[in-house]
């Protein structure tokens, strides 16, 4: 695994270009505009590529909060009634504003998360997608008629806004989440108030400040605000705020419960959670091994294994499994390790400290229990955050390596010997992402498939686990939280349903009984 120097682009430089060369307020709403950065607590933003303080922050507190929810709650007030095709239009313009900066935003994002340039590029690529695809929905909320049961009266379906809508990401795809929720609720009339995660709060500053730019031009003020608190208790008020009338979560199970039970406990509020993710691809005798090994390799270490979507276990049939592993190990060689801001980087960090030391646990819990460390497995010794990626074999459906998501490029491999006891090992885990199976028995295929297959919100065939296709739903089930964004029919879950019927004859049931 080779290391590279020539560098992509200037942090310095950069960062200048967005403001973020100074303490920055992590505050904004258009009637605060950006917040004083004066009494605040400082976030301070370093970079997992080498530990160096990259931004400074002041951090959101109570006073800021209620500022923000004030100008949320009023904004809605009138944006609820702005017809949704120009509500679209609105949010193209953001997209298209990413992608005239999209150079410039991909060197923060790797700033801030550690990932490599390319794949920061391709974060902020699906947030333009995400824009063109919430641009066109705007002009496609559609409801249904129904037929009455009364004469000369009409029944439909209509769908209206919620209000504030709080979004809360996590730190692994800051742009991306924000645009697949974000977007989608702008169109559906409401306002946004953004918690991004405090460990990457100058992608979300940047994208604050395009927004900004797109509002200003077409008069669109204040529909997004930002909100960065430092610690919990103040994070907490935009959860158990009654005028926020839905929570979108992304992030731990952990958290999803405590979000969910605080949101659910004020009826009429509605929350959604795309919580954890231990995605399984079952790789059966049939399968072109060389194929599934590549697609398993990205799975596995792209983001750094951080995605919720990354490839944690691999089932594989007994009689492939070996040569199988032979070829990920090939692949595995060609991967480069190294700072996102070099040419040639494929994996960057792990995003702190604590995520290397929960890659060591898991991987010294696994040999505990019998698995075997076949590749990888280290802690590379460099500046930054750097581990390799790692393969582990022999292990049983009930270690807890196959148990838990391992936020960490760390791939489990499980020997099967039928179909149904793959499913069996597939399924029997407590999270409902993503899911694969690599395969050329249409059988097999149509099984996985079926009611008795997988039980995963996501399945991808001959592919592997990791990716967004915006057209289509994502979210998933069990412990993963059951929410669902991006295309498909997720904008529903950002409106409310109203059903209407309207007597249009001037007759009553009741003209037979009552003479006025």
């Amino acid at each position: 695994m080779t290391e590279t120097t020539t560098t992509l682009f200037d942090s310095e430089k950069v960062l200048a270009e967005f403001g973020l060369d100074q303490v920055h307020s992590g505050s904004y709403a258009d009637s605060l505009g950006w917040g004083t950065v004066e009494g605040r607590p400082v976030i301070e933003a370093s970079c997992p590529a080498d530990g160096e303080t990259v931004g400074r922050v002041a951090a959101s507190d109570a006073e800021d909060y209620e500022l923000i929810v004030a100008a949320a709650v009023g904004t809605q007030e009138r944006w609820r009634m702005v017809p949704p095709p120009r509500r679209g239009e609105f949010v193209r313009r953001i997209g298209q504003l990413i992608e005239e900066n999209i150079d410039s935003l991909a060197a923060v994002v790797s700033l801030d998360t550690g990932k490599s340039t390319m794949e920061a590029r391709g974060e902020l690529r699906e947030a333009v997608d995400m824009s063109t695809l919430a641009a066109g929905q705007a002009r496609m909320m559609y409801g249904s008629t129904q037929q009455s049961q009364r004469a000369e009266h009409r029944m439909y379906d209509q769908w209206l806004p919620l209000g504030v809508v709080g979004l809360i990401s996590a730190y692994n795809f800051p742009a991306a989440v924000w645009a697949q929720n974000g977007f989608l609720s702008a169109i559906a009339g409401n306002t946004v108030i953004w918690k991004p995660s405090p460990k990457v709060p100058l992608t979300a500053i940047a994208l604050q400040k395009l927004v900004n730019k797109a509002a200003a031009e077409l008069g669109c003020e204040g529909v997004f605000s930002l909100f960065i608190p430092a610690d919990d208790a103040v994070a907490e008020k935009l959860i158990a705020d009654t005028r926020v009338a839905m929570v979108s979560f992304t992030g731990s199970t952990g958290v999803g419960r405590k979000v969910a039970d605080i949101v659910g406990s004020t009826l009429g509020r509605r929350y959604q959670l795309e919580c954890s993710g231990n995605n399984g691809c079952i790789v059966d005798e049939t399968a072109d091994l060389q194929l599934a090994a590549k697609a398993l390799t990205f799975g596995v270490v792209g983001t750094t294994g951080q995605r919720c979507t990354s490839t944690r276990r691999v089932i594989a049939h007994v009689s492939i499994a070996d040569e199988l592993v032979g070829l990920m190990k090939k692949a595995f060689d060609q991967i480069t390790i190294g700072d996102p801001r070099e040419k040639d980087t494929v994996v960057g960090p792990l995003i702190d400290r604590r995520a290397v030391e929960d890659y060591r646990e898991v991987l010294a819990g696994a040999e505990r229990e019998g698995a075997s460390v076949v590749y990888g497995g280290r802690v590379i010794d460099r500046p930054g955050l750097y581990v390799e990626p790692a393969i582990v074999t022999g292990v049983e459906p009930h270690f807890a390596i196959a148990q838990s998501e391992t936020f960490a490029p760390i791939v489990s491999v499980l020997a099967y010997e039928d179909l149904d006891e793959a499913i069996a090992i597939h399924n029997g885990v407590a999270q409902g992402l993503a899911s694969g199976m690599h395969s050329t028995d249409l059988t097999h295929i149509e099984t996985f498939l079926s009611a008795r297959g997988s039980d995963c919100g996501i399945v991808r065939i001959n592919m592997g686990t990791t990716g967004a296709d915006v057209g289509a739903a994502f979210g998933g089930d069990k412990e993963t939280g059951g929410g669902r964004t991006a295309g498909s029919g997720a904008w529903q879950g950002f409106m409310r349903r109203q059903s209407v019927c309207v007597n249009w004859g001037g007759t009553s049931a009741w003209d037979s009984r009552i003479d006025l």
